[in-house]
C-alpha cells in the first residue's frame, strides 16, 4: 500500500471519528431536568463566566495540554506553566485528575482537571447550586469554530454544561467571544448559532436562559479600541441584526467606557448604533480598577450613569465584577497584581453594582485560573519550588469565593442587608 495514501486514510479516519462524536454532542438534550431557578429572566440573577477551556494530555479530546501551560508538548511543570491559581482537586475522582510535573510541599504529585471531562463539569454546576449561583455564560470563542478538534471540545463543554444546568436546576447561555477573529470572519457566529438551534435545539432546552421572552445570546468584544480586533463594526452590526431577527435577546460585552467612547472604547458612531440594537449591555471591567475604593468610585461615576442610559432606552445593564487579577506566570507581571484582600475587593464591587441600581451581575470568572480570576475551589497549598510562584487564597477556605458570590446574589435580591461589611 502507498504509505502516503495510508497516512491520508488515517487522518480521514480520525477526523471522521471526531465529527461523529461532535454529532453526539450536538443532539437535543433528553436527560433529567430539575426545576430550580427561574430560567425565564435575568432579573435578580448572578451569573458566572465559564471558560471550560482546560485540556490535559490523555483526556480524550486529542488536544494535549491546553491553558495550563505555554507549550503543549510537555506537562505543566516549573518551566512550563501559565496559571496563577491552583485548583483544589480534593473532591475529584481519580478519573478526573491528571498528574503534572509539579510537587506539593509533602512531595505528592500536583494534579489538575480537564474541562473535557463531563463528570468535572457536572461537579462545577453542582457547586453552583450548592452555593446559590444561578448559572453560567458558557464561553464559545469564535476563532476556533472552524478547527475540527477545537470545535469538538467546545461542543463537548457546551453539552456538559447543558446537562449540568438541567440536573442542578441552574441556567446557562452561549457567550460568543469575537477575540482573535480576522476581518470577514464574524459570520462564523451566525453559522454556529444556526447549527446549535437546529441540531442541538438548544433554545428549547428548559435550562437555557431566557429574558424578555426570548433566548439569550451574548456577543463579547464589540467597540473595544485595542488593535487586536481586525473584524469590523459593520460585521458586528450585521451579526446583532441577524440574532435579533432570529428571535434572540442579545447581550453585548462592551468596553467599560462604551458610553463616552474613551479610554478602552472606540469613538465611532457605528459602535453606538450597535449598542442601541442590544437588549442588555455588559461592560468589561477586569483591570479597570484595582482597589475597593476605586471599584466604589467606578460604580458611582460609570455604572450609575450607564444604568440610567440603558433605562431610558428600555434596555438592561449587567455589570462585570471579578475577585482579583494576576497573570504572573502567563505574562510575567507581578503576582497578585490586583489583590483579592480576602474578598473585600469582590464584595465592594457587588455593593457598587447594587447601589448603581443594577438588577443582574456577571461574575468573571468561575474557572479562570490563568488570570487569577477564578471563584471556584482553589488550593491554599499550591505546588512549591524555586523559580515559580502561585497565589493562594490567603488562608481562606477553598470554597470562600463560591460562598461570597452566593451571598452577593442574596444581597442583589434583598435577602440580606446591603452593607460594605462582608457577610
Amino acid at each position: 500500500m502507498n504509505p502516503h495514501l495510508f497516512i491520508v486514510t488515517i487522518i480521514i479516519s480520525v477526523n471522521f471519528t471526531i465529527c461523529a462524536q461532535q454529532q453526539d454532542f450536538l443532539q437535543p438534550y433528553t436527560g433529567p431536568s430539575t426545576q430550580g431557578i427561574d430560567t425565564s429572566s435575568l432579573q435578580g440573577k448572578i451569573i458566572c463566566g465559564y471558560q471550560g477551556w482546560f485540556n490535559c494530555k490523555g483526556d480524550g479530546a486529542g488536544l494535549g495540554w491546553v491553558h495550563w501551560i505555554k507549550s503543549r508538548k510537555q506537562a505543566p511543570g516549573p518551566d512550563n506553566v501559565s496559571v496563577d491559581l491552583w485548583p483544589d482537586v480534593s473532591e475529584l475522582k481519580p478519573s478526573e485528575r491528571f498528574p503534572t510535573a509539579f510537587k506539593h510541599a509533602d512531595g505528592s504529585q500536583a494534579e489538575v482537571f480537564s474541562s473535557y471531562n463531563k463528570t468535572t463539569v457536572l461537579r462545577h454546576f453542582k457547586w453552583m447550586r450548592e452555593y446559590g449561583i444561578d448559572g453560567a455564560f458558557v464561553q464559545r470563542f469564535a476563532n476556533g469554530l472552524t478547527n475540527v478538534k477545537l470545535s469538538h471540545h467546545k461542543n463537548a463543554v457546551l453539552s456538559h454544561a447543558r446537562e449540568g444546568a438541567n440536573r442542578e436546576g441552574r441556567t446557562y447561555a452561549v457567550m460568543y467571544d469575537l477575540s482573535g477573529l480576522k476581518a470577514g470572519e464574524v459570520s462564523r457566529v451566525k453559522e454556529d448559532w444556526s447549527k446549535l438551534r437546529a441540531k442541538m435545539q438548544i433554545t428549547k432546552d428548559p435550562a437555557y436562559l431566557k429574558h424578555k421572552g426570548a433566548p439569550v445570546v451574548v456577543v463579547w468584544g464589540i467597540g473595544f479600541n485595542d488593535k487586536n480586533r481586525p473584524y469590523t463594526l459593520n460585521e458586528c452590526r450585521d451579526l446583532v441584526a441577524y440574532l435579533k431577527s432570529d428571535g434572540c435577546t442579545v447581550m453585548l460585552g462592551v468596553p467599560s467606557w462604551w458610553r463616552e467612547g474613551k479610554r478602552d472604547a472606540i469613538a465611532d458612531p457605528v459602535a453606538h448604533q450597535i449598542f442601541e440594537m442590544a437588549d442588555i449591555l455588559s461592560p468589561w471591567t477586569v483591570g479597570r480598577y484595582r482597589s475597593p475604593e476605586e471599584a466604589t468610585l467606578h460604580g458611582e461615576k460609570v455604572w450609575k450613569p450607564d444604568v440610567e442610559w440603558c433605562a431610558k432606552r428600555e434596555m438592561d445593564f449587567m455589570p462585570v465584577v471579578f475577585p482579583g487579577f494576576s497573570w504572573h506566570n502567563l505574562k510575567g507581571d507581578p503576582l497578585g497584581a490586583i489583590p483579592r484582600l480576602k474578598g473585600q475587593f469582590l464584595w465592594a464591587q457587588m455593593v457598587a453594582a447594587k447601589r448603581s441600581n443594577s438588577k443582574m451581575i456577571y461574575v468573571a470568572m468561575f474557572d479562570e485560573v490563568d488570570e487569577g480570576t477564578a471563584i471556584f475551589k482553589c488550593s491554599n497549598r499550591p505546588p512549591l519550588g524555586d523559580g515559580f510562584d502561585f497565589l493562594d487564597l490567603e488562608g481562606l477556605p477553598s470554597d470562600f469565593y463560591l460562598r461570597l458570590t452566593g451571598q452577593g446574589g442574596k444581597m442583589l435580591n434583598n435577602k440580606i442587608p446591603l452593607s460594605n461589611t462582608l457577610p
